[in-house]
């Protein structure tokens, strides 16, 4: 079993505004465990969409009281991020399952609206799994392939 090296957890108000906010922190958990730049900005799309359905979805009826919890678990070799509301929910493999397959040839201005966001996030992530008790649980692990350049801190000499 893999121990877990660090354990980062936010709670935000259910606001656009703090998107930029969990983007700078994610990359900054991604940049620590030795991640690649595809991975982190992968990463970072995968939990922007999932940040914003929660924001546009989870609290439509009641905008001002809702909260987005958020957790980065590292691992030596993956992290985990699940990110939590306790708002509306809805059927994810409905909503899957009725958006049918996208095709590479389909032009993007006639992608139907809704749930492109959920194909973002499973096609950008090595694991993905919604829960729906009490709100939308999005659990996302990405593995990560560490860089081949030394952390610049290795690299510093003091005089």
């Amino acid at each position: 079993m893999q121990s877990k090296q660090d354990y980062i957890e936010m709670r935000l108000p259910a606001s656009a505004e703090y998107v930029s906010l969990i983007r700078l922190t994610l990359s900054g958990v991604f940049t620590r465990a030795g991640a690649s730049y595809d991975d982190i900005e992968d990463s970072k799309i995968a939990v922007s969409e999932a940040v914003t359905n929660a924001v546009k979805h989870a609290y439509k009826h009641n905008p001002e009281t809702g909260m987005i919890n958020l957790c980065f678990e590292v691992f030596e070799d993956k992290i985990k991020i699940v990110i939590s509301d306790q708002g509306e929910s809805f059927d994810y493999e409905t909503t899957k399952s009725n958006l049918g397959p996208y095709n590479d040839n389909e032009n993007i201005d006639f992608l139907r609206e809704g749930g492109l966001g959920l194909f973002l996030i499973e096609s950008l992530m090595d694991e993905v799994t919604v829960y729906k008790e009490s709100g939308v649980t999005i659990s996302m692990i990405k593995y990560i392939k560490k860089e081949q350049v030394r952390n610049n801190d290795e690299r510093v000499e003091i005089s």
